[in-house]
């Protein structure tokens, strides 16, 4: 198995950093990652819990500075979004991007910040599960019907045709995020691919096993789900001065200890064997996909020993 590898573009950190920040940030760190060697690129989703550049609308600027990464997202809030208006813009980026678009997406988690910013769209919170599973229903209807009818719980739709369809015929892939049992039953149920965020290579595991036990329970071939790891990274010779970065960064990006980040969440910093080890753990387990967010100040920087020094360890 051949494992590809994604950065993850600073599309919240620009906005930390100030109130007007500059998008031209963005579109150079792309083309230099695709430069470099990366096979993908991503950016995140929020609206006021987590304020960044917009996901599609930055994509698409991507795509037109880019032309062989993959571009995701990682991962995408569809439920905060009418699905009959996310297929169309869906299905513009893809058209755009050339067919190179896959679509990370989960259902949210739970905190109050999070709840205010569903209330913001208009959406009950307690009902982003529900509304998650027909808004991927409506969108791939509209991506390969003709014409779609539905009268669904919370969405309705009377003979429309998509405006629209992606350049992949039957829309872009769909990798779905979670390691909890229902969000495991969803990715079996629903999704193209499997993009999780663990604590631990062990866990990767044990989630992906479990993953395809619920997939024969319903038919479904557990090798077709695409396996995927989302990890936070710092990589410097100096240990220290990477651990004290990291830190520093989930800190001021989370509000909370990085300790109790690290038992959320797949967090890494060291040298570049240190980080090289890590990683190959998460493949040995089975990603195919690994895609990096380097936790630190200096993205170049991050990124020049990434590919120099980490990135040959894993692909040799």
């Amino acid at each position: 198995m051949t494992t590809s590898f994604g950065y993850l573009l600073p599309t919240r950190e620009i906005t930390m950093a100030s109130d007007r920040p500059d998008p031209s940030v963005i579109l150079d760190l792309a083309t230099a990652a695709e430069h470099a060697g990366f096979d993908s690129l991503w950016v995140g989703d929020s609206l006021h819990a987590r304020p960044r550049l917009e996901a599609l609308t930055t994509l698409a600027a991507v795509a037109a500075r880019t032309s062989r990464a993959t571009l995701g997202t990682a991962v995408l809030l569809p439920v905060i979004r009418h699905p009959a208006v996310l297929a169309n813009e869906i299905a513009s980026l893809d058209l755009i991007a050339s067919g190179r678009l896959v679509l990370g997406m989960g259902v949210s988690t739970k905190n109050d910040a999070v709840a205010r910013e569903f209330a913001a769209a208009g959406v009950p919170h307690t009902e982003r599960a529900a509304r998650f599973d027909e808004v991927i229903e409506v969108m791939r209807r509209l991506w390969r019907e003709p014409e779609v009818n539905h009268a669904g719980r919370y969405y309705s739709l009377s003979g429309v045709r998509a405006g629209l369809r992606p350049r992949q015929v039957d829309g872009p892939p769909i990798w779905l995020a979670g390691g909890v049992e229902g969000a495991l039953r969803r990715v079996a149920r629903l999704a193209d691919g499997w993009m999780p965020n663990p604590p631990d290579p062990a866990v990767f595991a044990a989630n992906s096993a479990r993953l395809s036990v619920l997939a024969r329970e319903i038919g479904r071939d557990p090798a077709a789900i695409h396996r995927a790891v989302y990890t936070t990274v710092n990589v410097n010779p100096d240990v220290g001065q990477a651990e004290r970065e990291i830190t520093d960064f989930i800190e001021r990006y989370y509000g909370s200890a990085y300790g109790e980040q690290k038992k959320r969440q797949s967090l890494c910093s060291g040298n570049a064997v240190q980080v090289a080890d890590w990683l190959r753990a998460f493949i040995d387990a089975g990603a195919a996909t690994v895609i990096v967010r380097f936790g630190g100040p200096d993205q170049h920087g991050q990124m020049a020993r990434f590919t120099g020094e980490v990135l040959p360890r894993l692909r040799g």
